[in-house]
């Protein structure tokens, strides 16, 4: 009589295909969830219009004559771009809270499912959201002075997820620690404000006071801002004195921090965000 022997897969092959649904549901779910609230992008995009057209055209006024013909809206096109991403990736965030108090947050963590993959899939629903929401913006680049330079577009796109990654995590990590949403939004607010005006996004932080500039330094944000803004002025025509007046990039203690560096922290902060998020899940669970 023959014997079949019956060859299961291995448990981490299995392991890594329920990893991978469970990133997909909560994907699904939280781009639905958007589906359903287009409002809010646009609401965000109207906001994000008004800081670089009104604001930016408003206080360009007052730049000095030897500008070499750079708007300011130029100068704060990167920085408009980091605060949408910001304002986004805060935002999407919420429906971890959301999920919690309608009871899914808490059918998901009594599952038999990996904690990372539930985290894996809020946080890459939140970069997606972020990244298209900022891409949306790039398209209102030549208006604001900034060349349609097919090269330029890619740099920001790559560097604009790469933050949108860092602060969906920095998001998700906020909301495994609030239990309401009305804690949430007043904590993620508090949160926002500084993050963005000690980044260098409407102003360059060299000429922040001693102190504001050494809060600026551990910025997370402000090492995302700054590759923005040299990727911009890359592509720009504009004098040495213009170019170090608003593109005079991140100094510790007198030496310029490269943007290879700069790319890796962003990078190393949104990996660290995320395992904070994913030890205070497992803690829950």
């Amino acid at each position: 009589m023959a014997v079949r022997t019956v060859v299961e897969a291995p448990d981490s092959r299995r392991g890594a295909g329920q990893s991978l649904r469970v990133i997909r549901v909560v994907l699904q779910r939280d781009l639905i969830r958007f589906a359903h609230d287009v409002s809010r992008a646009v609401a965000m995009f109207l906001q994000a219009v008004l800081w670089l057209f009104v604001v930016g055209g408003g206080f360009g006024g007052l730049m000095p004559a030897g500008a070499g013909g750079i708007r300011l809206e130029t100068a704060i096109f990167p920085g408009v771009v980091a605060m949408t991403v910001i304002v986004t990736s805060i935002s999407s965030a919420s429906s971890v809270v959301w999920d919690r108090e309608f009871g899914f947050l808490r059918e998901m963590l009594v599952a038999p499912v990996s904690r990372t993959s539930i985290v894996a899939g809020k946080v890459l629903s939140g970069t997606l959201l972020s990244a298209v929401q900022g891409a949306v913006l790039l398209l209102l680049a030549g208006l604001a002075g900034v060349p349609y330079h097919p090269l330029l577009m890619l740099e920001l796109l790559a560097l604009m997820t790469l933050a949108a990654f860092t602060l969906s995590a920095f998001g998700i990590m906020i909301a495994t620690r609030v239990k309401g949403l009305e804690s949430y939004l007043g904590v993620s607010q508090l949160a926002v404000m500084p993050l963005v005006f000690l980044s260098g996004a409407l102003f360059p932080v060299g000429n922040l006071p001693g102190w504001l500039s050494a809060l600026s330094l551990v910025n997370p944000l402000t090492y995302a801002v700054d590759p923005m803004r040299q990727a911009v002025f890359a592509y720009v025509d504009a004098p040495a004195s213009v170019r170090l007046m608003f593109n005079p990039g991140i100094s510790w203690f007198g030496w310029t921090v490269p943007v290879a560096l700069e790319i890796a922290l962003v990078g190393g902060a949104g990996a660290l965000f995320a395992g904070l998020a994913v030890a205070r899940f497992r803690k829950v669970g």
